[in-house]
């Protein structure tokens, strides 16, 4: 596998096409939820939207039942539509219901779901109280994220107030773009996670993915530039499709 350090906080990884991109993806999800297990008796992942992630919540359902004890497995998520959890749009329906994590003997007091769908004001504090309340002041084991045709992440898109939080973890953040409303972690929370990860697969994403990695650093434009720092580096994890101009960047 082709790595690739781009500066102090981000690191770059070609597993190769998408399927081999996927199984690699997916092999880390479970050595990291069983490293931390074996440091501190439990894992805390924030999941993401996005179709990546979910083939990932795929492959862990169908191949990994018995990789893990999932009763320490904590479940998060990094941002939320303002839809109900039985809506097709959701995040967590999508993880728990499309993807199958729900069929993994997780224990129902783990699952902590965005309440997205109303007050998102007073909803993305209580949720920001949860994590604190729960961590104990340990950071997430694995943040979980994907990156849009736009350059956004987690729900953090261009040139919305979100991109600039400081002080909270958890914001309700406004879309001018989508003229809706999304809960979200801000970058201050992701920035803390011992592992955050970057899923980018796809063609499509090329364009933006190089812009994101090699022009001159405006997160309004484009927000995925502000993640990971020198404490705690990002890592994109990219397939061939996606990494065809990073590559012809890292080479000249």
């Amino acid at each position: 596998m082709k790595t690739y350090q781009l500066d102090q906080r981000r690191s770059l990884l070609f597993p190769g096409n998408a399927d081999q991109t996927l199984a690699y993806a997916t092999s880390h999800w479970v050595k990291t939820a069983q490293d931390a297990i074996e440091d501190h008796n439990f894992f805390a992942v924030a999941l993401s939207g996005g179709s990546t992630p979910k083939k990932i919540f795929q492959n862990l359902a169908q191949q990994h039942a018995q990789s893990l004890d999932w009763s320490k497995v904590w479940l998060f998520w990094s941002d939320e539509r303002s839809v109900s959890p039985d809506h097709p749009d959701s995040n967590f329906h999508m993880a728990m219901v499309d993807a199958g994590l729900n069929r993994l003997p997780f224990a129902s007091t783990h699952i902590h779901r965005m309440v997205a769908e109303q007050d998102l004001a007073a909803n993305s504090l209580a949720y920001e109280s949860l994590i604190k309340k729960t961590l104990q002041g340990r950071p997430f084991d694995l943040i979980m994220l994907g990156m849009g045709d736009d350059g956004h992440t987690a729900s953090l898109f261009p040139h919305t107030e979100g991109v600039h939080a400081h002080g909270r973890l958890v914001i309700a953040n406004y879309i001018p773009q989508k003229q809706t409303w999304r809960m979200s972690f801000t970058f201050e929370c992701i920035n803390q996670a011992s592992s955050i990860c970057i899923y980018v697969i796809g063609a499509n994403k090329a364009p933006v993915v190089q812009k994101v990695l090699f022009s001159t650093h405006d997160p309004d434009t484009y927000p995925s530039q502000n993640l990971g720092n020198v404490a705690h580096p990002a890592t994109w994890i990219l397939d061939d499709a996606a990494s065809t101009q990073i590559l012809q960047s890292i080479q000249r």
